[in-house]
């Protein structure tokens, strides 16, 4: 008799068989798909591990995962990652100023005349130099 590392009710199993029928997950999904449904037929950690060429370690996180989340355990959970300083409006802005005529005295907008101006006109509290640059790449804009 084989150990079951994982028992799963009817409907997770044919959740999980219809998913990778399908060949539509994304490839982590399917990797915990397949593994889960491995550990449901008997199979080890080890030959699980081996199959889907990863450490036997990641299954049975894998496995444990499942078992205290259920099928939410298949997709990664949202990142919180750095939070948007600036909206699309107020990139707009900045992409606007930095369309206008430059200050009095000077030729054109440099990347920290634009980071000065938009926060003394109250766009954003603080602006580097190097942000107004990834704002300006990402519009494709070129300072003439």
């Amino acid at each position: 008799m084989q150990k079951e590392h994982v028992k799963l009710s009817q409907l997770d199993q044919d959740f999980l068989t219809s998913l990778l029928a399908k060949g539509q997950a994304p490839a982590r999904a399917f990797k915990r798909a397949t593994a889960l449904l491995e550990l449901h037929r008997g199979k080890t950690l080890t030959d699980v591990a081996k199959t889907l060429n990863v450490s036997p370690f990641t299954v049975s996180k894998w496995r444990d995962n499942y078992q205290a989340n259920g099928l939410s355990a298949l997709n990664d959970k949202p990142r919180s990652g750095r939070p948007v300083d600036l909206s699309g409006h107020e990139r707009a802005k900045i992409t606007a100023l930095a369309c206008s005529s430059p200050p009095e005295g000077r030729a054109r907008w440099t990347l920290r005349l634009l980071a000065d101006k938009v926060v003394e006109l109250g766009y954003c509290e603080t602006l580097s130099h190097t942000a107004v640059r990834k704002i300006l790449k990402k519009m494709n804009f070129a300072r003439i």
